[in-house]
C-alpha cells in the first residue's frame, strides 16, 4: 500500500520548510512498501553544520504550527552532520553535503517511487538528477 496522503502531505511541508532556509537537493521516497514502519524519508542537505541545524529547527516549526505534528525523536542536532527527525509515519534527514554524499541513502531507496514534493524552486545537483534518471 503506498505511503499516506496525510504523511505525503506532511512531507510536502517539510519540505517547503528546508526549502525556505535554502537546503539543496530536497528528494522524498514512499518507503511504505520496501520498509513497512515508515510512509516516506525526506532527505535534503545543507552547507555547514549551523545550515544543517537551522533547517531542521524550521522544520520542526513548521509542522508543529501548520500540521500540529511534533518529532517523535531527533538524533544528531548538537553535532549538525546529520540530523534525524522521526515523525512515526515519516522521516526527515538533514545531512551536510559531504554525510550525504559519503552515505548516499538515494541510492538505498532507488528502487522506492519519488514523491512530488510540489517545491516552488527545487534545487537539483548532478546527483540528484542521476538517482532520478535510475529509478
Amino acid at each position: 500500500m503506498p505511503a499516506a496522503q496525510d504523511s505525503i502531505d506532511s512531507v510536502r511541508v517539510a519540505a517547503q520548510a528546508a526549502d525556505s532556509i535554502k537546503a539543496t537537493d530536497i528528494v522524498a521516497f514512499d518507503v511504505s512498501e520496501t520498509l513497512g514502519i515508515t510512509d516516506a524519508f525526506l532527505i535534503a542537505s545543507g552547507s555547514s553544520d549551523r545550515q544543517v541545524t537551522a533547517i531542521a529547527d524550521e522544520i520542526e516549526r513548521q509542522l508543529h504550527e501548520r500540521r500540529h505534528l511534533d518529532a517523535l525523536n531527533c538524533e544528531g542536532k548538537t553535532e549538525g552532520e546529520w540530523v534525524l527527525l522521526d515523525f512515526g509515519d515519516f522521516v526527515v534527514h538533514v545531512m551536510l553535503d559531504d554525510k550525504r554524499e559519503y552515505y548516499d541513502l538515494e541510492r538505498l531507496w532507488a528502487d522506492c517511487p519519488a514523491i512530488d514534493l510540489q517545491l516552488e524552486h527545487p534545487e537539483t545537483t548532478d546527483a540528484t538528477a542521476a538517482a532520478a534518471e535510475e529509478r
